[in-house]
């Protein structure tokens, strides 16, 4: 599903050294200058939450972020959450980044993500369960009902339902069954009419029917019950001759991390089939009830799951608000974001006579680079690859894989060249997070149609953007090469933020050539002349690009940072950041997830503005630049700011260096850091104050219509030329 990481926040793999804390890098520096990277993801969460709220978003956008929301609190669940206690039971619990236990650390995500979850089921029943009945889409309980809709759903519930259900009983013939991690359960509490003694049953809500039931329509009103709501109040039906006396919903969350010794396992497809069918049956972390749910239910729970009671988390109905996203794609143009259309790139346009662009012509012309989702995937990243696939002319394709969509026409466009006799080569990452089970079937469909298919170095990620291009013209080989900071997924580049490089570049064509050989092969390069790479020289790469700027700043030359990441997590990149900051250089961070830094300490980093950007668009690119004293150093690529992309992964960042591309990279960031555009501005105790009005209550820029106006510009001045 798209929706599962629409607004992640880089949670990534909860390894081992994510919750080490680093040797000193600067004994000058005050021993408390980081923020906790958990409390710092809860209050990513609440920033997403902060849109549900706001009265003035499309209703059914409220509900999207309202699932949005569930979603990523539930994966920082089953990986932060299940990480710290996993250290903690193996004895291994060293302190976090900000040195305190993580004993001490899950008992303050308990509090903050308590108050959260009770803060987003208000959100829901106070302000977009109203706000939906306003415009017609009315949420009901089962006492609102009138007898004759009761009866219609009666007979659907006999059709659809009754069928598809389990219930298990618990009794000495039938032990507590098996609770699975994010299904939503009904506790039934019975009583035996012959002997009179009482019985407990489990049921599970069937995740294969809708989780909202159609109740009425009439135009573009409409009226729904939940499932669990029309189950529970025909329980009879599925135990006759017992005697109903409760029910209550629950729902558990287990850990469903993944631990793989790579270099003990022989086939890596193999042993990650075996540890995904052993995820299921992680260990409970979370116990979600109904804030009505007696005590003696609650206990038998609390007992059969071996859970604490500081893992319950007492809620008012219903459980489970990602079943939202099915009723925030309601066909009600009035109640969504005002539609925005990608254009297709300039470069890429079609000629005079609207014949197909030629992409290869296009990219010898000059460097490209296209932004999405503001400008279209399908015209760009995926017309090169499938005119690459076409191509008599070509040779080789070449090209990473870290998530892709279950009908990529990117996987296709493979299968179709390596048909053609084209050699070419996938490396596949089948250990990305949620889409393990995706990308091993995809593997397998290149491996049968002749890709050369590779799964990346022992013990690294393979997390880099790339796709190369061997061209022969006129006798002579050419490299066609994109380096983007987005996954080669059509779907969700329809809603990712995103940037991607073009380029017939010599040099950047040897540098994938040789990353690639890297990554397939034995050869191990050290050096790279448009890339910085990881794991072995894209920190120190930064690290003397960030003190370049410091020691320009203490000579009187011009001097300016300015980095645009998901994450800011990097102990080493912080405190890079800081001595910047003291020696006057301008730092202006733009994170959409987690950040670690505290700006604004005197001192320390009050030359250091941190702003984060949520909306319609999962604001995804990474942009790393640099004054360099009137020569700009500027690169996009995959990375974020944390010990796995810096020291556990592949990345790659490639350099910009056309001058219109560094000016629309420039003006991006102006307009992202300006006080006129809304954003959450990071104070130094970790507070993330909303800036969305300004003094006259007037609504602030939206840095995402802005843009698509731009770009829409931008097409309609060449129309004109």
């Amino acid at each position: 599903m798209i929706e599962h990481d629409v607004l992640d926040a880089g949670l990534g793999d909860a390894d081992d050294d994510d919750f080490d804390v680093p040797e000193a890098f600067d004994s000058e520096l005050p021993d408390d200058r980081y923020l906790d990277r958990e409390l710092s993801w809860l209050a990513f969460n609440q920033r997403v939450l902060e849109l549900a709220e706001d009265p003035t978003l499309p209703v059914l956008e409220r509900a999207n972020f309202l699932a949005i929301f569930a979603s990523n609190l539930d994966e920082f669940f089953m990986v932060r959450v299940a990480g710290l206690k996993r250290r903690i039971l193996t004895g291994l619990a060293v302190p976090t980044n900000v040195g305190r236990a993580p004993q001490e650390v899950l008992a303050d995500i308990s509090s903050a993500a308590h108050a959260l979850q009770l803060r987003h089921a208000d959100a829901w029943t106070s302000l977009v369960r109203p706000g939906l009945a306003e415009k017609g889409i009315e949420i009901l309980s089962y006492d609102d009902l009138g007898d004759d809709e009761r009866t219609a759903l009666y007979d659907y519930f006999q059709a659809q339902v009754f069928p598809v259900l389990m219930p298990l009983a618990v009794d000495p013939a039938h032990p507590f069954p098996y609770i699975s991690g994010l299904s939503l359960n009904l506790a039934i509490r019975i009583r035996n009419a012959r002997t009179g003694r009482q019985e407990f049953a489990r049921l599970k809500v069937p995740p294969m029917l809708p989780r909202f039931v159609e109740v009425a329509r009439d135009g573009e009103r409409v009226r729904y019950l939940p499932l669990e709501d029309l189950i529970a109040h025909n329980l009879d039906d599925l135990f006759p001759g017992m005697e109903i006396l409760d029910h209550h919903a629950f729902r558990l969350t287990r850990n469903e991390d993944m631990t793989i010794e790579e270099d003990e396992t022989e086939n890596l497809i193999q042993a990650l089939e075996a540890e995904l069918l052993r995820r299921r049956f992680g260990p409970p972390i979370r116990l979600e009830v109904t804030e009505d749910m007696d005590d003696l239910t609650l206990d038998l729970l609390l007992s059969e799951l071996d859970i604490t009671a500081q893992e319950v988390y007492r809620l008012p109905g219903p459980l489970d608000l990602r079943g939202l996203f099915d009723l925030s794609r309601i066909d009600r143009p009035d109640l969504h974001y005002k539609p925005h259309l990608p254009t297709t790139a300039v470069a890429f346009q079609p000629g005079d006579n609207n014949e197909r662009a030629d992409i290869f012509a296009a990219i010898r012309k000059a460097d490209v680079l296209v932004h999405h989702p503001y400008e279209s995937f399908a015209t760009s990243v995926q017309a090169f690859l499938e005119q690459a696939a076409k191509d008599p002319h070509v040779l080789a394709i070449k090209q990473t894989l870290y998530r892709t969509s279950g009908d990529s026409p990117i996987v296709q466009a493979l299968i179709d060249a390596a048909e053609a006799g084209k050699q070419v080569l996938a490396l596949v990452e089948v250990k990305a997070r949620f889409d393990e089970a995706a990308n091993i079937v995809w593997a397998r469909k290149l491996e049968k149609a002749g890709v050369h298919v590779v799964y990346g170095l022992v013990g690294l990620k393979t997390h880099c953007k790339l796709a190369h291009v061997i061209r022969e013209e006129d006798g002579v080989l050419r490299s066609y090469s994109h380096v983007g900071t987005g996954n080669y997924n059509p779907k969700t580049s329809r809603i990712y933020e995103d940037f991607g490089l073009f380029t017939a570049n010599d040099q950047v064509g040897r540098d994938l050539t040789r990353l690639f050989n890297e990554l397939s092969g034995y050869a191990i390069e050290k050096k790279f002349k448009r890339l910085l790479v990881a794991p072995l020289h894209l920190r120190k790469g930064l690290l003397r690009l960030i003190d370049r700027e410091r020691r320009n700043a203490l000579a009187g030359k011009p001097a300016r940072i300015r980095i645009k990441v998901n994450s800011m997590v990097d102990e080493q990149i912080i405190d890079a950041l800081y001595r910047a900051s003291q020696a006057g250089v301008p730092v202006e961070i733009w994170v959409r997830g987690i950040c670690s830094l505290k700006p604004g300490v005197a001192g320390m980093s009050e030359n250091i503005t941190v702003r984060s950007i949520l909306g319609r668009y999962l604001e995804h690119s990474r942009i790393f630049s640099f004054a360099h004293d009137g020569d700009p150093q500027v690169f996009i690529g995959s990375a974020d700011m944390m010990h796995r992309n810096l020291d556990r992964r592949v990345e790659a960042l490639v350099r910009v260096t056309a001058e219109q591309h560094l000016k629309e990279l420039s003006d991006l960031f102006d307009l992202a850091m300006n006080d006129g555009t809304s954003s959450w501005w990071l104070g130094p105790d970790g507070e993330w104050t909303r800036h969305s009005v300004d003094e006259n209550g007037k609504a602030l820029v939206d840095l995402q219509d802005r843009t698509m106006t731009n770009v829409q510009r931008r097409r309609r001045a060449r129309a004109v030329r």
